[in-house]
Formats: C-alpha cells, structure tokens, sequence
C-alpha cells in the first residue's frame, strides 16, 4: 500500500530525528549538570555578586541565581536550534545527494527531481513542520512565555497536518512536495503526470 509505505518511511526518518534529539539532550544535560556542579566558578561568580552589591545579599543572591538560570536556558535553546539545523541538512544533503531519505531508501520510494534547489525547498518545508515550530514552541515555553508556547504547539499541528495529509489525496503530494515542485516515485508509486488519463466511450 503505497500510503503506508511513505508513513513508515517518514517513521524511520523521524526516528532518525528522535535519535539526533536525544543526543542533543544528553549533552545539553552534561553541559548543564557542569554548570551546575563548576563549584570553584559558582563561588567566584557569587562572591562577586556579594562585593558589588553593596551588602545588598537578597538582590546579589537574585542576580546570582539569575544568571545561572539565563546559562541553562542558552544551552536549551541552543540544543533545539542545533536539532533544527541537523534535520534540515539531514533532509536536503540525502535529497540533493540521493533523490531519498534514509527511511524513502528503505521503502524504494525516491523524490523526483532532486535538484539542489529543491531539495533544498523540500527540506526547509519538511524540517518546519515536522521540527522547527515544535522547537520554538518549547523555546518559548523555557522563556516563560506559556500561553504562546501554546499557541505556537497548536500552529505546529496544524501545520504538520497541513503537510501530512495531501498524502492521502489521489495526488499523494505533500505540501513539502507542492511548495518545492517535487513528487515521491517508486515501485508502485507514479506521479500525477505519469498516471494516464481515464476514457470513457
């Protein structure tokens, strides 16, 4: 069934994307827990804080545990900017190099043309909907700002949606593929111009 063939494909990339997320995830975790853990920086950054803040102890202490907090949040943000990065050259470099992801390799499906321009198209559409939006809601959500976190998640399954389900149309055309010009081809797969009219006498 040629449907579920692109959904699993899309599951092996995505797995592939989950993978990538939860390196960045321990690593963001180690980079932390150093913070965290730098006793000597900790001692020398709070002292500091002490001595200029004219025995003021209640606001040197905020503007310690401030900027602790503003480092933590960097490397979070940074974590998913990273991921953002890594899934779109995941996508464009497979595409332009193989006309395939690792998961359409796996099913015999391939992206018809694969020409750079579009890969690159096709991939800056895919990473948005399957990673991007997800991340600056979670971004967002790190930053404090919980009602947009919220609405950002919603827009990201919406988007999402708007990108998944053409592939149920007779078309089998995503949104990545209509905004790029591209067509997923493969055995037992043909493209909207490949399929012969239907006439009737």
């Amino acid at each position: 069934m040629p449907k579920l063939r692109r959904a699993t494909a899309w599951l092996i990339d995505f797995a592939l994307v989950l993978a990538a997320a939860s390196a960045l995830a321990v690593l963001t975790f180690h980079r932390i827990s150093a913070l965290v853990t730098d006793v000597p920086e900790l001692a020398t950054r709070g002292g500091w804080d002490l001595l200029t803040s004219r025995g003021d102890v209640i606001d040197a202490s905020e503007g310690f545990g401030i900027h602790v907090w503003e480092k933590v949040v960097r490397d979070v943000e940074q974590a998913f900017g990273l991921l953002v990065v890594a899934t779109f050259l995941y996508q464009w470099a497979t595409l332009a190099l193989a006309g395939r992801t690792v998961g359409k390799a796996l099913l015999g499906l391939k992206v018809t043309p694969s020409r750079p321009r579009r890969a690159a198209l096709r991939a800056a559409v895919t990473t948005t909907a399957d990673v991007a939006v997800y991340a600056l809601a979670c971004v967002l959500l790190v930053e404090g700002e919980f009602v947009l976190s919220v609405l950002v998640w919603a827009v990201a399954v919406v988007i999402f949606f708007l990108n998944a389900l053409p592939v149920l149309s007779p078309t089998r055309r995503s949104l990545a593929d209509r905004l790029a010009g591209t067509a997923v081809t493969g055995f037992g797969l043909s493209t909207p111009a490949a399929t012969p009219p239907v006439r009737t006498f």
